[in-house]
């Protein structure tokens, strides 16, 4: 099964449970949601004049929305031709969970490799049962998606992005019929400003949730 693929590279995790361990990232095209500080726009359409060989989104690019149709086997021969060594692979986009995922992750998992999906929770997440599910619960965004129960009931994290107790306030109503014992909630601030940050810590520290830092823009790293 194919999958429009934007890019794909080695780097570091940096934000939510995996900080720090070196991942692979498989990012998606196509995304409807349109959060407004998105820094991936140039994934939201999947356009025929975009599409290009797969080779081509083997690397980083956030210039324009260029896609490749991958499977899983030729996305592990490309990680084995760049020679990465990461055995975590990140899921991403744009939106992945546009996408049923099942075969790319079922297959990824009988490869060897550990799975990460990051959704906004707008869609059905449809994976292999090992995969570890992060979803970041977009809110009232420009396409009008709402957040669904299915995606924050299997959710192993919810890492919520964060600037004022308003955003603190939408996770509550979500989570409110959500049991969250087993699960990983983290507080991420909005573009790292002061006053988010505190607050984030504040309310990690009253809640005994996780504080979430995107530690990749501190050290300039995709």
């Amino acid at each position: 099964m194919n999958y429009p693929v934007n890019e794909v590279f080695e780097t570091i995790q940096g934000e939510g449970s995996f900080t720090g361990v070196p991942a692979i990232f498989v990012r998606l095209q196509g995304c409807p949601v349109g959060c407004a500080w998105c820094d991936t726009q140039q994934t939201w359409e999947v356009l025929a004049q975009n599409k290009v060989n797969q080779a081509d989104v083997i690397q980083v690019d956030g210039t324009i929305g260029r896609w490749a149709e991958h499977d899983a086997s030729s996305l592990i021969q490309a990680f084995q031709t760049k020679g990465y060594t990461a055995k975590h692979i990140v899921l991403t986009g744009g939106e992945p969970c546009m996408y049923d995922v099942t075969v790319l992750t079922s297959e990824f998992i009988a490869a060897g490799y550990a799975v990460q999906i990051e959704t906004s929770g707008t869609f059905e997440v449809l994976c292999h049962d090992k995969v570890f599910v992060t979803v970041s619960p977009k809110v009232n965004m420009k396409g009008g998606y709402e957040v669904l129960e299915q995606a924050l009931t299997r959710a192993n994290e919810i890492k919520h992005p964060i600037a004022t107790q308003k955003h603190i306030d939408e996770l509550d109503a979500l989570l409110a019929n959500i049991d969250t014992q087993d699960k990983v909630v983290c507080l991420q601030p909005i573009s790292q400003k002061p006053r988010a940050t505190e607050l984030a810590m504040k309310t990690c520290i009253a809640r005994n949730w996780r504080l979430s830092i995107q530690t990749h823009k501190y050290l300039d790293i995709d």
